[in-house]
């Protein structure tokens, strides 16, 4: 069985364009293989508070010592890591604010990369001493976006601080391998923003094809 874990972190709601691509991603998903478990967080409706030296102190502090009070700063967060230890492949809806994630999806990640739960410290290897304790798994980014040629080679490349971001610390969560599907030019309005939208409708069912295919062969027998 596979897991699909559909985040959300658009503020919008039916206006929203990442979210009917991750909705519509999900949907084909689904109807290609009935039966995926899905696992949804809404952190553009329901974000998670952002981190506090309360939080900080207890992520480190050792379990022998830990008491109810801390216990429940970071409930939350295990619940979070919890859902991403699970899923076999996250899938992304998110907008880019001012050529980034959004606050939400930015307080979500400060929850979940947590040392001795998403990944491990160890000075002796070098000038890289993180390690993610989780692999394999797969992330799909599906975003709106309100200007052009943030992709590889466009004029916007270098203010591309989402995917880039995004993909960074997903590393820290077990992630090697991404694909991103975007719209572009939402603040122009014009006929490129709808051959945009056909073009990211278009590629979710290519996309999903190749990837329920890609995991029926990995779950067949050795």
């Amino acid at each position: 069985m596979t897991t699909l874990l559909h985040i959300d972190a658009s503020a919008r709601s039916d206006r929203s364009l990442s979210r009917k691509l991750s909705q519509a991603f999900v949907e084909a998903w689904v109807d290609r293989d009935d039966k995926t478990q899905v696992i949804v967080r809404d952190v553009g409706h329901n974000p998670p508070p952002f981190v506090t030296e309360a939080w900080i102190a207890a992520v480190f502090t050792p379990e022998e010592h830990m008491t109810p009070e801390k216990r429940e700063e970071i409930r939350l967060s295990d619940e979070l890591i919890d859902e991403i230890d699970r899923a076999d492949v996250i899938i992304m809806g998110t907008p880019m604010y001012n050529y980034g994630m959004p606050a939400a999806l930015k307080s979500w990640f400060d929850k979940v990369i947590r040392i001795g739960k998403t990944f491990t410290f160890d000075l002796d290897r070098g000038d890289y001493p993180l390690e993610p304790i989780m692999n394999g798994k797969k992330l799909v980014i599906l975003s709106s976006r309100g200007e052009f040629g943030f992709g590889p080679g466009g004029v916007r490349e270098a203010m591309n601080h989402l995917d880039t971001h995004i993909q960074t610390c997903a590393h820290y969560l077990g992630v090697n391998e991404t694909h991103v599907i975007s719209i572009d030019y939402q603040e122009f309005g014009d006929a490129r923003h709808e051959a945009s939208i056909a073009d990211a409708f278009d590629a979710i069912p290519v996309l999903v094809r190749q990837l329920v295919e890609d995991r029926q062969r990995q779950l067949l027998p050795a």
